[in-house]
């Protein structure tokens, strides 16, 4: 068969490289694989009408596209195998049919034939399922090279512009390093920031949360403005201590969105100090507040309090209440890392916060559940019989769930033990192809004919109990 032409080949792989930011090699990989699909349409659409469709799921592996970029053109390549008896033409070749051109051949060689059919014969569905099948391959491309791209980046912080806007999300213009090309990606309406202003061509910092693995029509990746993993970053890059390893952040807590818009973003920062001479706080801060600041501005005014960590669970609570000043700290319920904080009435509501927003950031930084108490109101026996009762009930709970744990273990364990018998009683058959290597792989090792005839035995003696049991039935 002839080539197939396709005038403006080389500059349509070009302009599709260029438009989807994909290497040549890879687009003439999606076309060859499109023409295959293209050319498997077509003749499945010989047999409609005619009778069921006689192809396989595998019955074009055998087939292949050749590009020819310097003649501009494509041909239908199948791979066959030389056989005496032909049974399938598309799969098979007769040996007297090859000898005529290679008298060498031999029977179980392989030849690749040209089965291209006409350009006209080709067909309108055939073009469209070919049509259809580049645009997928191209997609399925652009996902795959972003997610090796963005998977394993060493920095999760990435430098975003805004794109357009879907709905309630943001689409953004990421890149993953100097010189590579812009993807997509989407800033979710939970993850963006009530104090930004995503206007058309805004850049932000933006953390790369989440690669998606799923087929989609859009982004792929994932950013957002509100994760703790920004403040990290932002902090990281301002404080030259921490880039040292002198200081370090031990753990974040921050409420990007508060419930209401009567409270604003705000985040607690817990640090720690490797060195006994270098002040973690001070450090973070920095002169006249000017590090902390670069944070807060890149936040959009987001409200930061940087505390000292302590490995004492009594002065990390007082710090993580931070500025209020607090008299007491009671851990009622170490176990249960339950703490009250007593503290004066005028504290209080600075203890607590706008909407609790002060007590649950501390309580997020703890991993401690802070009740605040007004310590001239606070009946201390009362409430050790509160906690008591409490203690009580989560005892009973902690209980109740070690319970439910043991019996779903028993349950597993005697449900094993029972497929276990029933694979010896009914033994599957890759328990049986198992067997037979353990056998063999038993046969080489010891060899000795006292092995062979008791196995020549045990064999008679089933056979004979199998002719029993027939002739009982």
């Amino acid at each position: 068969m002839a080539l197939v032409l396709l005038p403006g080949l080389n500059n349509l792989i070009e302009d599709i490289s260029e438009e989807k930011k994909l290497p040549t090699q890879v687009v003439e990989t999606a076309l060859r694989e499109a023409l295959l699909k293209g050319y498997e349409r077509y003749r499945k659409t010989l047999y409609l009408g005619i009778n069921e469709n006689p192809f396989e799921e595998e019955y074009f592996s055998n087939f292949d596209i050749g590009l020819d970029l310097d003649e501009e053109g494509y041909r239908v390549l199948a791979s066959k195998i030389i056989v005496d008896e032909v049974e399938s033409e598309d799969h098979q070749i007769a040996l007297s049919e090859v000898m005529q051109v290679a008298e060498d051949a031999q029977t179980g060689d392989t030849v690749v034939l040209d089965v291209t059919p006409e350009k006209e014969e080709f067909g309108r569905m055939a073009a469209a399922a070919t049509k259809q099948v580049l645009a997928q391959k191209l997609r399925d491309q652009q996902r795959k090279m972003i997610q090796e791209e963005f998977a394993d980046l060493e920095d999760p912080v990435l430098t975003a512009r805004v794109i357009r806007f879907e709905r309630q999300s943001v689409i953004m213009a990421v890149s993953s390093g100097i010189g590579r090309p812009e993807v997509e990606a989407e800033l979710p309406r939970r993850d963006q920031l009530p104090n930004d202003n995503y206007r058309a061509n805004a850049t932000f910092k933006v953390f790369l949360k989440e690669v998606s693995e799923i087929p989609r029509r859009g982004p792929q990746l994932f950013v957002s403005r509100a994760n703790a993993g920004l403040v990290v970053y932002l902090f990281e890059n301002e404080v030259p201590e921490i880039q040292e390893g002198s200081v370090r952040i031990v753990a974040v807590a921050r409420e990007a969105n508060p419930p209401t818009r009567s409270v604003g973003p705000r985040t607690k920062v817990a640090v720690d100090s490797i060195e006994r001479e270098v002040d973690p706080v001070g450090a973070c801060i920095g002169a006249r507040g000017s590090r902390i600041q670069q944070v807060v501005n890149e936040l959009r005014g987001e409200k930061i309090d940087v505390i000292r960590w302590s490995s004492d669970p009594v002065q990390y609570i007082c710090n993580s209440l931070s500025p209020a000043r607090v008299e007491v700290v009671r851990l009622v319920d170490p176990e249960g890392q339950h703490a009250h904080v007593l503290v004066p009435p005028d504290q209080l509501s600075l203890a607590i916060g706008r909407e609790g927003q002060n007590v649950r950031l501390a309580a997020r930084l703890t991993g401690w559940k802070i009740d605040i108490k007004n310590s001239q109101e606070y009946d201390q026996a009362a409430e050790d019989e509160i906690v008591s009762e409490l203690i009580s009930q989560r005892e009973e709970e902690e209980a109740l769930q070690k319970e439910a744990e043991s019996r779903l273990a028993a349950e597993q364990a005697a449900r094993a033990e029972e497929d276990a018998r029933l694979r010896e009683l009914y033994p599957l058959p890759e328990d049986d192809e198992d067997s037979s290597e353990e056998m063999e792989k038993e046969a080489d090792i010891n060899s000795s004919n006292n092995l062979d005839e008791q196995e020549s035995k045990d064999s008679y003696v089933e056979d004979s109990e199998a002719n029993e049991e027939d002739r009982a039935r």
